[in-house]
């Protein structure tokens, strides 16, 4: 007879009964972000899960479906990978402080860290400087911390107090701090030297004939950046470099940076937030580029959302974060693996 090792299910009594605090934990955590939104004078929206495009970032997959209309016609839609196109649109349409806890979801994304399905807790303020929502995020984060009492994070055998003043570290500064390399060198006309680069980091890492420029910076930025980040107390990463730009602005004191931070606790990313940029035809020029070499890489290609960027022409200057819901949750409440702190892991 041959034993049954497997893990009992998630939706068993005794498992159940094991996540309940991280669950409560969950719940306060909810009350006290909603309550500092509110204080800031924040409007909570809902917007739609699914859209023409779910994103157009390369190395971003999303679950697609069909809509059947009422006269037979069949309409591609994607789950979204983030309410961004959506809030963006009603910035477009005059609200100035806003917040979501979205529902998102990501193909080819399961480990301790990451769901297929999981909450995006995404807010922007019209009209202000990304400087501003990188307060928001301390903020936020300490406020998680309050409300399950846990006093400091601790994370696979590393600790961060999330009340001690954050780190402030450029991209720029990381990389020759932990890895010895000039990125900014590797930059030229807001374009990365691919093969600069694979030169800097030739005994570091092994660089691929098919890596691009952005292919060599991230895994630097996994194997040598990330592991030293959120130690003893928050990082701030900023500044990221153009090419890594997404749909951040350029800074107007370097453009070869953009207005681009994440925020790391204990070697985790927390948040990721923009100074948005608001240059439609920008916009379209690089969601075009990433859109060509996910269907080099995997074959595909998502639709440009149109009334994302006739939106982005129009908004007001703007700086917005995305943060990891379920991630924050999992270090506030002492969970190991952000299965622990969903209702209903997959």
């Amino acid at each position: 007879m041959v034993a049954d090792n497997k893990a009992s299910p998630w939706w068993s009594a005794g498992r159940h009964t094991d996540i309940r605090p991280f669950l409560a934990a969950r719940n306060a955590i909810t009350r006290a972000t909603r309550a500092w939104f509110e204080e800031q004078g924040f409007t909570e929206v809902e917007t739609a899960i699914l859209q023409v495009s779910p994103g157009n970032e390369t190395h971003l997959h999303a679950p697609r479906t069909e809509l059947i209309a009422a006269d037979g016609e069949h309409m591609a839609r994607y789950l979204r990978t983030s309410p961004e196109f959506a809030c963006k649109k009603l910035l477009a349409a005059g609200e100035t402080r806003i917040f979501e806890f979205a529902r998102v979801f990501r193909d080819r994304e399961r480990g301790r860290l990451h769901l297929p399905e999981f909450t995006m807790l995404e807010w922007y303020r019209a009209n202000e400087a990304y400087d501003a929502v990188m307060a928001d995020s301390v903020v936020l984060i300490a406020h998680a911390v309050q409300a399950t009492g846990i006093g400091q994070f601790s994370f696979r055998g590393q600790v961060a107090d999330p009340f001690a003043e954050p780190e402030m570290l450029t991209v720029a500064s990381a990389f020759e701090r932990f890895a010895g390399i000039d990125l900014l060198a590797t930059i030229d006309d807001g374009e990365g030297d691919r093969t600069k680069l694979a030169a800097a980091a030739d005994t570091k890492i092994r660089v691929a004939a098919d890596d691009t420029w952005s292919d060599i910076f991230s895994k630097i930025l996994v194997e040598y950046i990330e592991p030293n980040l959120g130690q003893g107390r928050l990082t701030l990463l900023y500044e990221y470099p153009l090419p890594e730009a997404a749909l951040a602005r350029a800074t107007s004191s370097d453009t070869r940076v953009a207005e681009r931070f994440e925020v790391y606790a204990c070697g985790v990313e927390l948040a990721n937030g923009f100074g948005e940029l608001t240059d439609a035809a920008e916009q379209r020029r690089r969601f075009t580029l990433a859109m060509d070499e996910k269907q080099r890489r995997y074959g595909e290609r998502y639709p440009l959302d149109e009334d994302f960027l006739a939106a982005v022409a129009s908004m007001p200057p703007a700086s917005g974060v995305a943060l990891g819901f379920d991630r924050l949750v999992m270090l506030a409440s002492g969970a190991t693996s952000v299965d622990q702190v969903v209702w209903t892991p997959p």
